[in-house]
């Protein structure tokens, strides 16, 4: 089945809710872990610990012992006071964040799709409405100046924005900057200081698979609705919605968190945090044949967000380096193909955008057409191994390595395998072509 990435904006009523650092949890859940294999053992307690569901469930509590009247055991009031432990320690992180989160409503001109034929009394067509779209979607605030962190596919092509706080209070707002290539949007409010509290941004380069991960956002229009769940993947590849012009290739976010929290349309531009109340990530799709959750989310990472939004606030957008090549990755046939050893490992140049940096730095395409397992590609051009010393094993490494350590006008060194034999490339990186 082919998959299906969707955006988490929602034309139906979407609010949001925001975050901050929150004190004391992070303590709180170690103290929960060290103990749970006590409670797990004693006598009056589940063999199951509480845990938080994968899908919308912020904790749950053991069902009290029947057929016994006697007091509980030490080890069970240990028992309760982890499982009160742990819904304090959520509690927490949703008191703290609560006051930092918005709705985001967003008017812009109805496409094609959105229009309906009325039908007379005579069932003639009448008229075509709506003229325009409604939508709604999550952000949070990034700083004291009235700054909020949104998806790009929140706003794009609005007319009219307004951003509605925690008290109620509803106020207009404007764009500041926008990167369709990572899907981030800054937008403006103008409030009292007092309403204006930023969240706290985590190092998601440390982040583990099997962490807790919480979301908050307005799915379906249910605002400020929590949902718990775990980092179930780390590294994923995000298509973005822009393509090359050059060589119409699409291009895509790196580094993109999975979550298996639940989250839906609405939730778009929220926030997906760790235990301690910091933000790990965006919340920007799903992937699912329904629409709804399937368990899959994908959150942007605060690395790519702490690099893009102070240029979205600073200039109004965000200047990508670009090597301007598009491949493939490596692979025993491939290999085969190319009369290499089937453990050959990197990412094979197939398209080479003229005079690109890559073009100007004599960076070599391929050009045989073969046939493997039934479809037609092209093989035998460079196959990149490295890039400034670090190991590429696909094209996602160069995407991910280009997205967090470079920037426009840097020169990076490229290792390659050219016919079989290594050499060395420097190449200037360019800007990103805008669309």
């Amino acid at each position: 089945m082919k998959k299906q990435f969707i955006g988490l904006s929602s034309v139906l009523l979407i609010s949001m809710l925001f975050l901050s650092a929150c004190s004391g949890i992070s303590a709180a859940l170690s103290d929960i872990t060290s103990q749970i294999d006590i409670a797990m053992a004693a006598p009056g307690i589940p063999t199951q610990p509480a845990v938080p569901a994968s899908k919308g469930t912020t904790s749950s509590s053991a069902s009290p012992s029947t057929g016994s009247s006697t007091a509980a055991s030490p080890a069970s009031s240990g028992g309760s006071d982890i499982l009160a432990a742990y819904e304090s320690a959520l509690e927490n992180v949703y008191a703290t964040v609560s006051p930092q989160v918005v709705n985001i409503t967003v008017l812009s001109p109805a496409t094609s799709s959105d229009f309906q034929i009325n039908p007379g009394l005579n069932g003639d067509p009448q008229s075509q409405t709506p003229q325009f779209s409604h939508a709604l979607g999550s952000g949070f605030i990034w700083d004291t100046n009235g700054n909020i962190v949104t998806n790009n596919h929140v706003v794009e092509g609005a007319t009219k924005i307004d951003v509605t706080f925690s008290d109620g209070t509803t106020v207009p707002a404007t764009v500041v900057g926008t990167d369709p290539y990572s899907d981030l949007a800054v937008i403006k409010v103008d409030v009292s200081a007092d309403k204006l509290h930023p969240v706290t941004i985590a190092d998601s380069t440390q982040v583990k698979v099997g962490e807790i991960a919480i979301a908050i956002g307005n799915p379906y229009g249910f605002e400020g609705s929590m949902t718990v769940g775990n980092v179930s993947g780390l590294g994923r590849d995000l298509p973005s919605s822009q393509v090359d012009q050059n060589s119409g290739a699409t291009y895509s976010i790196p580094d993109v968190i999975q979550t298996d929290a639940s989250i839906n349309p609405g939730n778009s531009g929220g926030v997906l945090v760790n235990d301690q109340g910091e933000v790990i990530g965006v919340t920007s799709a799903i992937e699912s044949a329904s629409g709804s959750s399937s368990g899959i989310g994908f959150a942007i990472p605060a690395e790519i967000v702490s690099k893009v939004v102070p240029s979205l606030i600073s200039t109004g957008k965000y200047e990508h380096p670009y090597l301007g090549i598009s491949g493939n990755n490596m692979s025993p046939d491939i290999a085969q193909a190319m009369n290499l050893p089937a453990d050959t490992r990197g990412a094979l140049v197939q398209q080479v955008a003229p005079g690109g940096p890559a073009d100007k730095a004599g960076l070599q395409p391929s050009a045989t057409t073969v046939t493997i397992n039934g479809s037609d590609g092209t093989v035998g051009g460079d196959i990149i191994t490295a890039i400034d010393g670090q190991t590429v094993n696909s094209m996602s490494d160069i995407i991910a390595y280009l997205a967090i350590h470079t920037q426009v006008g840097q020169t990076v060194t490229l290792t390659v395998l050219r016919n079989g034999q290594p050499q060395t490339v420097e190449v200037t990186l360019g800007t990103r072509p805008t669309q």
